[in-house]
């Protein structure tokens, strides 16, 4: 799978569990640390256990595809997936803010991202 195919996957599954504030960041100027940055925010423990557990389990069991490493135990306020060209950082809104991976490397270019609308919103 392609990086920039394996940064949106990461996205959208992050957005089934409904992750906040999705971003993606194209690296692949600035930096050789990764292709792609997936930045996904988690409510709380519970639910960044949720978005983490979506992404491994669905790329593993649809792509057979599997982190190289993970980062952050699972009741951390951050979690990093290492999937060697996407860095997938799931974390809380106080760590986002206070880490601020989008200010940090504010030379990448923003990858387009839309979440699916709900079939429920676009009744109304």
């Amino acid at each position: 799978m392609e990086s920039k195919e394996l940064a949106l996957t990461c996205a959208r599954l992050a957005d089934n569990k409904k992750a906040e504030n999705i971003t993606l960041l194209d690296l692949r100027e600035p930096s050789s640390v990764a292709d792609y940055f997936v930045i996904v925010t988690g409510a709380n423990e519970p639910h960044l256990r949720a978005i983490v557990d979506e992404i491994t389990e669905s790329l593993k069991e649809k792509h057979n595809v599997r982190p190289f490493s993970s980062e952050g135990a699972r009741a951390t306020p951050w979690v990093v997936l290492d999937y060697f060209d996407v860095l997938v950082h799931v974390m809380n809104d106080e760590f986002r803010k206070h880490y601020d991976l989008e200010g940090l490397w504010g030379d990448a270019q923003r990858v387009a991202f839309e979440p699916e609308s709900s079939p429920v919103a676009t009744q109304a």
